[in-house]
């Protein structure tokens, strides 16, 4: 019997060329695409989302009103692993969310998700007062996790205080998420871009979406229901309602600030093998392959 082929994880900044590299590895040996991008889970918006073109799983599979989260997507991505390894198909799996990386690759312990209604309150108790109530009820309820998150970090403040109420912390899962424990063997590539480089790629692939019809798509997704998760969608409102080269200026400074978060996370990915962006896809492609072979 041969042996069971490993798991490829291709993460990177966004314009990095990832999923370029991924669909030239997939067609080398035969692969499974497999998404970790929080956002391309979304229909509706594959432009803005840049959604592969080449067939890729767990990429499309909720509407825009849906409530995605992480805990949803793990088990998903798991079977989709799986069943890639039982068809002796190699899984590839590809994006730029580190957390749905991570989960895809590992079991992690996810906390589960806050009961209807309880966020909207944590949410009204740190606007009264820009989070210092809701910072300080964290310091008494979970005051190892409080001294981790700064009082103006909203979005931790408020997971911090869902999962405390439960009898829960962030802190076991932030220090589980950095082992090098997977589910199966697994080669984790990080597609390399300097930031120079990056910011040429980013404003090229701005400008292509605008021509792709960005904005009518942003329009039409704004029209329906619409969840809290989706409308994080870089440049989803700026292309619905700013001028092309507003837009296109706004855009290109989130995705920016995006790109240098994900570079951040990329180096702290245990056991990841650096690749420099600058080679061609089918380039960098076989040079992952010739990793795989190689046991590396």
């Amino acid at each position: 019997m041969s042996p069971q082929p490993p798991v490829v994880a291709i993460f990177g900044p966004t314009a990095s060329g990832k999923s370029e590299v991924a669909a030239a590895l997939a067609a080398k040996i035969d692969g499974t695409l497999i998404g970790a991008d929080a956002m391309q889970t979304y229909r509706g918006v594959p432009i803005l989302t840049n959604q592969p073109s080449e067939p890729t799983k767990l990429v499309g599979i909720w509407p825009l009103g849906h409530e995605a989260s992480v805990g949803e997507y793990a088990p998903m991505a798991h079977e989709a692993i799986d069943s890639s390894l039982d068809a002796a198909s190699t899984p590839i799996v590809v994006g730029g969310t580190g957390l749905y990386l991570r989960a895809a690759l590992a079991d992690l312990d996810i906390p589960p998700r806050a009961a209807p209604g309880v966020r909207e309150r944590l949410e009204e108790l740190y606007g009264r007062d820009a989070g210092r109530s809701a910072h300080a009820r964290l310091q008494r309820l979970d005051p190892d996790t409080a001294r981790l998150v700064h009082v103006n970090d909203r979005r931790r403040v408020i997971r911090a205080l869902e999962l405390a109420e439960v009898g829960r912390s962030l802190r076991p899962q932030d220090e589980k998420l950095w082992t090098d424990a997977t589910r199966h063997p697994t080669i984790i590539v990080g597609i390399d871009a300097e930031p120079g480089g990056l910011e040429g790629r980013i404003m090229r692939r701005t400008a292509a979406m605008f021509a792709a019809g960005a904005a009518d798509e942003a329009r039409r997704a704004l029209e329906g229901p619409i969840s809290a998760t989706a409308m994080k969608v870089i440049g989803l409102e700026e292309a619905a309602e700013l001028s092309e080269t507003e837009a296109m200026h706004a855009i290109g400074v989130k995705t920016r600030r995006y790109a240098a978060y994900q570079r951040k996370w990329m180096r702290r990915i245990p056991n990841i093998s650096l690749i420099s962006s600058s080679g061609s896809s089918d380039g960098i492609a076989h040079e992952i392959l010739e990793m795989a072979r190689a046991g590396q």
